[in-house]
């Protein structure tokens, strides 16, 4: 596997010392996020929630119709996408792929765009059945439908071409922009605005029944990558020897294509376009605890959460009482660092 590394920090940490202080990162970004905000509802107030002590009407709206369901859903997106970025790096073997690279990101967002442009075309009926739902589900069908494609696509007999996959998955990203962009030229004002605000990224909307809608494909595929990370440590020394090894490989490859397209699917679904988590955080853990996934994965989904985590706590605390949508912070943030990123291991080989 081609692989990025800093030497100055590179695999100074175990895989267990690393998931302890993800874990701690983790609580103590979610303390931070239920605890901050307008309203008021303190450390104290969720230490007496959790003794059981009566909070008041408007702390008990606050805390878990506003601020519990928003911190599940943005460490469920932050977990989906990052693992979806150690599982597609592993399969390509290439510290550069990331969900978006497949088409999956682009499929889901065309498919929420044609429920905001075209959306008022359906019967009555079905739009009323749907509700707030219609769009995180048309994101979804598009993000699935791309993945069926694509494997399609790059699938002959018994044989998935990875190589043929990377290059369809950018082709067909391409044409799921180019129907955005059409989309988009037709669009009114307020599908206009719609548009925007979905495609910048936010958890906002969280609710109880988002994240309802999205924890179970990617809980399932949470579940499956650990089982995959063996199969991709043998996948790095390449398909020849992953198979003398005892890997199945085109099983090994469906399996990971379809794990990595349902939890992106599911995260860009309910939360949008985010950017930069899938890429970033691999690259982040493979400089301090070395490439192999058995590791990876659950250290992944546990940077993943916590950084979302912050990242929503930042969007809407800087410009407060207004919020920025979380997909420009991830990006401000996370193409920086992937930049210097490179800029060292450019100056290492230099």
């Amino acid at each position: 596997m081609v692989e990025l590394s800093l030497p100055s920090v590179q695999r100074r940490l175990s895989g267990p010392t690393l998931s302890l202080a993800m874990t701690g990162l983790l609580l103590a970004a979610s303390m931070l996020s239920l605890t901050s905000g307008a309203a008021g509802l303190g450390p104290d107030d969720l230490l007496a929630a959790l003794w059981g002590e009566g909070l008041s009407p408007r702390d008990k709206v606050v805390l878990f119709d506003i601020r519990l369901p928003r911190l599940a859903l943005g460490m469920t997106v932050g977990a989906a996408l990052a693992v979806s970025g150690v599982l597609l790096q592993g399969l390509f073997r290439n510290p550069l792929a990331d969900p978006g690279i497949v088409g999956v990101s682009a499929g889901a967002g065309l498919g929420a765009v044609l429920a905001i442009v075209l959306g008022g075309l359906l019967p009555a009926a079905l739009t009323t059945a749907f509700g707030p739902a219609l769009v995180p589900l048309a994101a979804g069908l598009g993000g699935w439908g791309t993945t069926i494609l694509l494997y399609r696509i790059a699938t002959s007999g018994r044989r998935t071409d990875v190589a043929l996959m990377l290059l369809a998955g950018i082709a067909l990203a391409a044409l799921a922009g180019a129907g955005t962009g059409v989309l988009t030229y037709l669009a009114d004002d307020r599908q206009l605005r719609d548009l925007t605000f979905w495609s910048m990224g936010s958890l906002a909307g969280a609710t109880w029944t988002s994240l309802a809608a999205a924890l179970p494909l990617v809980a399932l595929a949470l579940l499956v990558a650990p089982r995959l990370a063996p199969g991709l440590n043998a996948l790095a020394l390449g398909e020849a020897q992953a198979a003398h090894m005892g890997t199945d490989v085109q099983v090994l490859k469906r399996l990971t294509i379809l794990s990595a397209a349902a939890a992106t699917g599911a995260a860009v679904a309910v939360s949008g376009g985010i950017g930069f988590i899938g890429i970033v955080v691999p690259h982040l853990l493979r400089q301090v605890q070395g490439p192999d996934h058995r590791q990876l994965v659950p250290n992944a989904a546990l940077l993943g959460a916590a950084l979302l985590v912050l990242a929503d706590l930042v969007s809407r605390s800087i410009v407060a009482p207004a919020e920025l949508p979380i997909g420009i912070l991830t990006a401000l943030i996370g193409a920086p660092v992937f930049l210097w990123m490179l800029l060292q291991r450019a100056g290492h080989r230099g």
